[in-house]
Order: structure tokens, then sequence, then C-alpha cells
């Protein structure tokens, strides 16, 4: 009787899991992306790729995937477990920053009878996950079980930009990408990114901060994650600690930089030493404790703040301790002299006498190794008030008037008949505005392309035609 029981009860249990499954797995998705990729060398002309994603059905019907799943999209269909049919999404919100995006389906059918997935707490190292999606090597759903294998910083791979991530043992494959990491039946992270050549090593986007990007748009509006906008410096060399004063009971970050535009500027100081970020203490190596015996980088607090919320810093300046509170007002994009990798846009260009410009883009740097060096130098350096972007002559169109020229490409540009400018826009308006006979470009080295205004005028219209090449500027520049 007691074997027929325990029988029964086994039997229970394994039925009451396969039903949790079965209900966890109708709100798994398919993502089928077809994608108007530009050309950033010829920043004119597009391509169309096609590709595949996964994604999970959370509360309000919305699908939570990841950006790169759903970038440069033209046509976008879904399709939920089990069913054929296909049905027609549409991107509602998306943060190419944090790499997540959150898609809606207006066809009341799509999430009948689905039980939406619901959000966990950030995972601890070793816990037991499950991945769900749709990798390469079949069609139909794949469920992979795995554990947390470290939780810390790393760089997204969609934007270049550095935030928290969740490092699991799981199989994760192309395909896989949007698809959710579930722990005990809650989301606990979204499958971003693989290490190509390792075994089993993933990425994904942790919980904290799709509950962060989801209230971020909760009024409709993406305002993104916010940057401090200053350079830091480790504290753990001996002799730099006993030239700032510093004894044994104190840690933190030497501020060495800070951005012309960053809004910390009027509360920070170059020489500043961070000791602590919202209450918790900053180490000589840059790390902050998030949980016990775990560190990230210090910007892990700041992460958990929305833009525009205060961030409170303990300093010390000139060997005196203060707290200072700064506001939050920034992304990297405002003060990064090149900024992060686009999306969803057109590359901007314009064309003088066969001549390409455009403005430096990593989109631009990640297309070619030319002069990939110096492109990756300027990469590296923030804004200021008089430099905000960085302008290239992209290539140069063969033709009898740029005889000569023609090894010119991916090369910077710092004047116009001797006058600086600030970034494409005014570099556009000048170009438009010459009244000199000749426009002598050079850049900081001294080397110079000197183009003949009312020659490239004339030859302009045949150029165009002779290359295919419909407008001589992309269209923000048409309007």
């Amino acid at each position: 009787m007691k074997l027929l029981l325990t029988l029964l009860l086994s039997t229970f249990f394994l039925g009451a899991q396969t039903i949790k499954e079965d209900i966890t797995k109708q709100a798994i998705v398919k993502i089928y992306n077809v994608a108007k990729v530009p050309n950033y060398l010829s920043p004119w002309s597009t391509s169309m790729s096609s590709s595949t994603g996964s994604g999970a059905i959370i509360e309000g019907g919305y699908i939570l995937t990841n950006a790169h799943v759903v970038a440069n999209q033209a046509f976008l269909e879904v399709q939920r477990y089990g069913e054929r049919k296909r049905y027609i999404a549409k991107v509602l919100a998306v943060s190419h920053q944090a790499d997540l995006a959150l898609l809606k389906v207006e066809e009341k059918a799509f999430s009948n009878g689905v039980t939406p997935l619901t959000f966990g707490m950030l995972p601890e190292v070793e816990q037991k996950i499950v991945v769900y999606g749709y990798p390469m090597g079949g069609s139909t759903l794949s469920a992979t079980i795995g554990v947390v294998s470290r939780v810390e910083h790393h760089t997204y791979a969609h934007s270049g930009e550095v935030f928290l991530a969740v490092q699991v043992d799981a199989a994760v494959n192309p395909g896989n990408s949007g698809g959710p990491a579930l722990s005990d039946g809650k989301i606990v992270g979204v499958v971003m990114q693989v290490i190509s050549k390792s075994q089993n090593i993933g990425y994904l986007v942790p919980v904290t901060m799709v509950k962060h990007f989801i209230a971020d748009m909760k009024d409709g509006k993406y305002d993104g994650f916010a940057d401090m906008g200053i350079g830091t410096q480790k504290l753990e060399n001996p002799a730099m600690r006993r030239y700032y004063g510093l004894d044994e009971n104190v840690s933190g970050k030497l501020v060495d930089k800070i951005g012309d535009h960053s809004s910390m500027k009027s509360v920070l100081k170059i020489g500043d030493i961070l000791t602590a970020i919202d209450g918790h203490n900053i180490e000589n190596d840059g790390t902050v404790a998030f949980r016990n015996h775990e560190y990230t980088d210090y910007n892990y607090y700041v992460d958990l703040h929305q833009m525009g919320e205060k961030v409170t810093l303990d300093i010390i300046r000139d060997t005196k301790a203060m707290q200072v509170k700064g506001t939050l007002l920034n992304r990297a994009d405002d003060v990064l002299l090149v900024k992060t990798t686009r999306y969803d846009e057109m590359p901007t260009y314009f064309i003088f006498g066969g001549y390409v410009f455009s403005p430096l883009t990593r989109n631009l740097i990640r297309s070619t190794n030319r002069n990939r060096l110096r492109m990756s130098c300027l990469a590296s350096k923030w804004q200021k008030e008089e430099k905000d972007e960085v302008v290239v002559l992209l290539k140069v169109l063969a033709s009898d008037i740029s005889r000569g020229d023609n090894n010119f490409g991916m090369w910077a540009i710092d004047t116009i008949n001797g006058k600086p400018f600030k970034n494409f826009k005014e570099f556009y308006e000048m170009m438009q505005n010459v009244k000199e006979e000749y426009i002598v470009l050079e850049d900081k080295d001294g080397v110079k392309v000197i183009i003949d205004k009312k020659e490239a005028l004339e030859k302009q219209n045949e150029l165009l035609k002779k290359y295919n090449i419909e407008y001589d500027r992309s269209e923000d520049l048409r309007r």
C-alpha cells in the first residue's frame, strides 16, 4: 500500500511538472526578421538579410527579446510554440545600449491562452537555469539546462558598452538570442551572446537590466542607461596612494578626466578620489560589493538609477572627505567623440564632386580595416566644447577631377579653408557656403585635399549617374 501511494504521488508530481513546463513553453516565440542592412562604406546603398531569434511573452502581451534580433528590421513576424501561423509584429521599444527590445502583435488571437512569464531575481552563482529558444540545428523549440558561472560587468557586443552580465554554461547558439533563461519558472535573464571558440560560455542580459529598461519605457520615451562621463584610475599603486595621502583604511578611484558635456562637471573635480557610491565602498581596483563576497564595476550602482535621478558620491578632495550629489543626465553618446554603434537608421553622407564625406561612427570603423589604428584612437576620445564629432573623407569616386586623390579614404578632416568645425552638421553647412574658388581640406598633420569648387559642381550629376548613386546626400540632409 505504501509503495502504491509513493508511485501515485510520483505520478502526480511528474504530471504537475509536465503541465508547468507546457505552460512555460506556450510563452516562447520564434522571431523572423527581414532586415534592411546599411552599407557604411557605400552609405547610399543597403542589402536585405533574413534572420531568426527567440523571445518570450510577458505581462501585457508584449514580447521580450534582444535588440540585435530586430535591429534594422523592415518586416517582423513571430510564431508561437506549437503553432504554424506567423503573426506580424512591431517594435514597441528598443534599447540598443542594453540589447533589449519589446515587440507587440496587434492581433488579439496571438496571446489567447498564454500565461505570461514573470520576472525573478538576479540569479546566484551555481543557480540552475533553463534556456529556451529556437537555435540553429532544428526548427522546433529547444531547452538547455545549465548553471550560472559568473555575474560581473562585461562588454555587450551589440552596443560595445559595458554592463552587468550573467555568464552561464548552458548551450547557447545562434537563434537562441532573445530567448529567456528561467529559474523556478521565472525570467532571470535574456540570452544575448556567446564567446566563439569556447565551450558553452554564454551571456545573459540580467533581469535587473530588463526591469530598468521596462520601467524606463513606461512613459513611452527611452531615456537609456546613464553614464557619469568621468574617467577614473585605480589606486592600487603604493606610491600613488602615498602621494594622495591615503591611509590603509581608505580605498577608491582617482578622477582623472571629466567630460566637457558631463553633468558631473558641476560637482566633481579632476583629482577627486571616489570612495563610495550611494553608500557602497569603492575598492582600489574600482569594484563594489553588490552581494556578499561578490564584486563588480562600481558603475553597477549607476546602472540601477533611471536618467534624471541623483547619485550620491563620497569623495576626498585636497585630503578632505566630503559628500556630493550629482544628477545623471548623460548617456555615453553625450560624451564620446565617436558615438556608439548605430542601428535602425541610415548613415549620414554627403558627396561633393565625387568626394564622399561622412561622420565617423563605430559602424564605419567596424566595416573596414582601413586606417583602423587612427580611427580607433579617435574613438577612444571624448567630446570637447569645440569638437563633438569627427568628419572623414570616406572615399573618392575616381574621375578626371580627382586624379591623385583616389588613395584617400577614412581620412579625418580638421579644417575647411583653415577654419575648424564642431561636427558634421557644421562641416556640411560650411561646404555649402564656401565662397572661395578652391576648397582646402586639411588634417591635423597638414596633409591637404584641394577641390576646385566650380569644377566639382559641374561634374556632380555626371559622377552620380556614372556610379549609379541616386542622391548626393543622405535623407536627413534632404529634409
